[in-house]
This record gives structure tokens, C-alpha cells and sequence, in this order.
């Protein structure tokens, strides 16, 4: 699994022209399969994907793809980790 971090580098106006594209991106990933969770952080300065299969380098190479990332209005982050571990009612505690 992996958490991808979009951290903004323009301020929220600028953020907010792409945000049809960002969408459309994110749900393009869900429909393929490889996006789990995702939504902005708090405070809002960017936002948490929680991706699967792949190796990393072809997870960056997806991020990169982000058109907040590929605009230029957002850094990204991967970070891999293997879930060993999960509550018995996650999708309950989802809202």
C-alpha cells in the first residue's frame, strides 16, 4: 500500500482552477482499481491518497500524473508501507 501526500505550492485559488481535472484524475484511479481512500488535509494544504499495487516507482510515476502535480500546483509524496494490521469495522469508521 501506499499514502501519497500532495502538498500545495500556490495558494488556493490557483489550487482550486484545477480541481475538475484533480477529480477527474481521482476518480479515473477508482474506477481502475488503484485508489482506496482520499481527501484534503486539515488544514487545508493538501491532500492523503491511499493507493495499492505497484511498485513505488510506478506509484510516483502515477502521482506525478496528478494534474495538481503535473500543473505545478502541488508537490507529491510516496510513501510505502505493508498493512499488517486492520480494525474489523473500518468501513464504519469511513465518513
Amino acid at each position: 500500500m501506499f499514502v501519497i501526500e500532495l502538498t500545495y505550492t500556490a495558494a488556493l485559488a490557483e489550487v482550486d482552477k484545477h480541481m475538475k481535472a484533480h477529480m477527474a484524475f481521482l476518480d479515473a484511479n477508482y474506477a481502475a482499481g488503484r485508489f482506496v481512500l482520499s481527501g484534503r488535509k486539515l488544514p487545508r494544504d493538501g491532500g492523503i491518497i491511499l493507493a495499492t499495487g505497484g511498485t513505488k516507482a510506478e506509484v510516483e510515476a502515477l502521482a506525478r500524473q496528478d494534474p495538481f502535480v503535473a500543473r505545478g500546483v502541488a508537490e507529491v509524496r510516496v510513501i510505502e508501507f505493508r498493512a499488517s494490521q486492520r480494525a474489523p469495522d473500518v468501513p464504519s469508521r469511513i465518513e
